[in-house]
């Protein structure tokens, strides 16, 4: 196929767009790609589309050739079913919640978990039904309080949802390793260089839960990994707790002055001068820092929590937010600590916490505590005495306070251990391209999936689910190949695998670039021929911020009976001669 520029929808932009944070929807905008509807809502254009469509493909096939089969339900829901899993309130406002002129509810839809649900029900009644795979791509709609990145974080985009209903874990377990192969080939087509990961399940609940990454340095996900093969999105590190120690081996606790210490190295500086260690110096490892959280449930209940962690660690939001999903956390303002008169910012004490006497002072206030997984039975720390200008040493885990639970959500570093033992932890980062569950029963059990197993009693059905995030990928593979010149696409998803360019005036130019472009084009490569009469500077910006891969040049070498050939992804040039120009494209292309 041919297209001819000159009248092919596009513009291209010399500026950037104004709310371009990353390359890729910097180079998408600017080479004429998407366009801006709205604040994460984006329309494509016939270059994006073809990239979009030709991701799509990819996606279509590895599902196919596992078995999947499509379908596809609407984007506007009914609100019933999203209320009997709870998710009608869990999504909170990240839903787009709307009502028809009989005032009845609807949404539109963010998943679809729901609706592949209840279609098996509708459908499927025995075992022998089972297992079945089922898919679709389409938009979805999250309405995204800062909606940023261009299409790698936008309030519409279009997934492939799936889902695999089973009688029991061990087929979920075959149909889990199917999609994950599936995604394997998958990411490997898109060319992208990824990593799968240990995740959290979140709202979706379920127990097995792995993320694909696409290894990017500006990727919103930080992951960890280790020369020994661990890997694991930062929020699903879990530190193991180390063993508890003799809590009669523990110092009395005692209070030491900390004026105007207002930092934790403030403190470590007094306690290093006031009550020095005789085998070593205070860090602020040896300090409990209490950090106070105000928890909002779905249903809008609001509560405290206090978190506990070894005061040279900060709490990592993104940890804490994937903790105690649904809700949403954020810190204590002013206001806050005002509603809790007994608690002194700064100086707050696991044993105020606890409810119970400090050094003469009552404390009534009852917070939920949970602390690191550091902060083990026996464990003895310095943390604040709830008074100002006043901390506590020697504080014992199992006698001077006992916290609620545990929660593990301080920051990872790098070099920190490796949860399985295998080496120290490097930190990198991604864009998530897929995530893939083992959801188990849950939607099944809230909205009825039974079949007759192969003794005529009613079971619950077992469910998968996996996504890939398909306009996600457009942006991903753009992050990848992009350069500071403009887009660069791998030959398998091109909106034209050649670009051939028309420069100088003569007619003859003009001929023999036609020429060459109904060859190749009848020898299956799409191909994008710019017969614009403009500049060759303007034609030559134009073909290295619109990224295909190869890229022909007929001009002046003409005369000589040559013609140059230009790699987009190496910025390799070279002159063949007019006669070879197609054999040589082809090799190119790997034909």
């Amino acid at each position: 196929m041919i297209s001819k520029l000159s009248t092919l929808f596009v513009r291209t932009l010399r500026d950037d767009p104004a709310d371009a944070e990353v390359p890729s929807h910097r180079w998408l905008v600017r080479a004429g790609y998407i366009r801006r509807a709205a604040p994460g809502i984006y329309s494509w254009l016939p270059l994006g589309l073809k990239v979009l469509q030709k991701v799509e493909r990819i996606v279509r096939e590895e599902m196919d050739a596992i078995g999947a089969q499509e379908v596809s339900f609407p984007a506007l829901l009914p609100r019933e079913p999203y209320e009997e899993t709870g998710r009608w309130n869990e999504y909170g406002d990240l839903l787009f919640r709307l009502k028809d002129r009989r005032q009845a509810d609807l949404l539109l839809g963010p998943t679809h978990e729901e609706m592949f649900t209840l279609l098996v029900k509708d459908l499927y009644s025995s075992y022998k039904d089972l297992p079945i795979s089922l898919y679709q791509i389409q938009t979805k709609y999250r309405d995204e309080a800062r909606p940023r990145a261009g299409l790698l974080r936008g309030r519409e985009f279009i997934m492939k949802d799936s889902y695999s209903f089973d009688i029991d874990e061990a087929g979920l377990e075959q149909s889990y390793q199917l999609h994950r192969q599936a995604y394997q080939r998958i990411f490997e087509r898109l060319g992208l260089d990824y990593v799968i990961v240990s995740a959290m399940a979140g709202a979706m609940g379920g127990s097995r839960s792995e993320e694909f990454l696409a290894v990017a340095d500006n990727g919103e996900d930080t992951f960890v990994r280790s020369a020994g093969g661990y890997a694991a999105n930062v929020e699903a590190v879990r530190f193991a707790a180390p063993e508890a120690l003799p809590i009669a081996d523990a110092p009395a606790m005692a209070e030491v002055a900390t004026p105007n210490a207002g930092t934790i190295a403030g403190v470590v500086e007094i306690l290093n001068r006031d009550v020095p260690l005789a085998d070593r110096a205070w860090t602020g490892a040896d300090t409990l820092k209490n950090v106070l959280f105000k928890v909002t449930e779905p249903d809008g209940r609001v509560r405290a929590l206090a978190v506990g962690l070894p005061g040279d660690r900060e709490v990592d939001v993104k940890r804490l937010t994937a903790a105690l999903e649904p809700a949403e956390a954020e810190p204590f303002t002013a206001d806050d600590f005002a509603a809790y008169s007994d608690l002194v910012g700064g100086y707050i004490s696991p044993v105020s916490l606890d409810g119970t006497r400090v050094l003469g002072k009552e404390s009534t206030t009852r917070i939920e505590y949970l602390t690191d997984p550091r902060v083990a039975e026996g464990t003895y720390w310095a943390t604040g005495a709830n008074r100002p200008d006043t901390h506590l040493t020697g504080v014992t885990v199992g006698r001077d306070f006992t916290p609620d639970g545990v929660i593990d959500v301080a920051e990872v570093r790098e070099g920190d251990p490796a949860p399985d033992g295998s080496g120290p932890l490097t930190l990198a980062r991604g864009i998530e391209m897929g995530h893939i569950f083992q959801l188990g029963r849950k939607y099944a059990e809230a909205l009825g999936l039974k079949v007759l197993d192969r003794n005529g009693k009613l079971v619950t059905v077992t469910m998968g689910s996996y996504g890939v995030g398909v306009s996600r990928a457009v942006a991903a593979v753009a992050e990848a190949t992009c350069d500071d010149k403009g887009l660069s696409w791998p030959l398998a998803l091109a909106p034209y695998q050649v670009q051939l360019l028309a420069t100088g005036k003569d007619a003859s130019v003009f001929e023999e670039a036609e020429r060459i472009a109904g060859e190749l084009s009848q020898q299956g490569l799409d191909v994008l021929y710019d017969d614009r009469k403009a500049s060759p500077g303007v034609k030559f910006a134009d073909s290295e911020i619109m990224g295909m891969p190869l890229i022909v040049v007929v001009g002046r070498g003409l005369a000589d009976g040559k013609v140059e050939l230009r790699i987009r992804s190496t910025g390799e040039k070279r002159e063949i001669a007019v006669a070879d120009a197609v054999a040589e494209v082809l090799a190119a292309a790997g034909r």
